[in-house]
């Protein structure tokens, strides 16, 4: 139990706190430090670029993404896909591992901005605004946590290299959901940067705990056969 313990402090938790820090004090700097620094100072400019451009069939698709990463959508495709792993895998590792991740760039999301207040882009806004600071977006987070990690999943239960690429096709989900976020007026440029950084880095940490003693090792581990080779005297 200390060992679990102690692994557990290693491999999840200092890295999730580090990276806590690490958020925080990028919007530190995006809010009081680089505010008046470029690229900082286009960012505006991008939203309302966004703005002008928006037309009726832009404006569904990007409704469709931004529905995708909202809190019941993230939370009902994390649970059936979490249940599907567990029936077909008849094991739990690759369930914990994706609820984790999604929870984990949940929670850390949620302690930046009660540190972090910035206000959204002075544009239209075409979502109900929640009483949360504009960084970083939760939205996006959500969807790099689910759907990368998904991909990571799908990646290492196929040898096949053309399924492989078509797994990473799930990563068109957070692309188009970070988009939609600035088309949408809910978010600057450095809000979805810095959510990619917190989903990207969660799905990593949890992945290297959870993922690599089911999924890496037993690929590299010898044998019987070269094991008793290996052992033979003079080898």
């Amino acid at each position: 139990m200390a060992d679990f313990a102690a692994q557990a402090l290693k491999r999840v938790l200092i890295p999730v706190a580090a990276l806590l820090g690490v958020m925080i004090a990028l919007g530190m700097l995006v809010t009081r430090v680089l505010t008046h620094t470029w690229p900082l100072t286009v960012e505006d400019s991008v939203s309302r670029e966004l703005e002008r451009d928006r037309t009726h069939d832009l404006s569904m698709i990007s409704l469709v993404f931004s529905t995708l990463a909202s809190t019941p959508a993230i939370i009902a495709v994390a649970v059936l896909a979490a249940i599907a792993l567990r029936l077909v895998l008849k094991r739990w590792r690759e369930s914990i591992f994706l609820c984790t991740a999604v929870c984990a760039q949940a929670l850390i999301f949620f302690l930046t901005t009660l540190m972090i207040d910035r206000r959204r882009p002075d544009v239209e806004h075409m979502d109900a605004s929640p009483p949360t600071s504009s960084f970083p977006s939760g939205h996006t987070s959500a969807a790099v946590a689910l759907y990368l990690g998904l991909a990571v999943i799908l990646v290492r239960l196929t040898d096949r290299t053309r399924l492989k690429a078509a797994c990473w096709l799930l990563l068109l989900v957070p692309i188009g959901v970070a988009l939609s976020r600035m088309y949408r007026g809910m978010h600057h440029p450095t809000d979805v940067i810095a959510s990619i950084l917190n989903g990207g880095v969660c799905v990593w940490v949890m992945a290297r705990s959870i993922l690599d003693e089911a999924l890496i090792r037993p690929r590299t581990a010898l044998s019987p056969a070269t094991t008793a080779r290996r052992s033979r005297p003079g080898r």
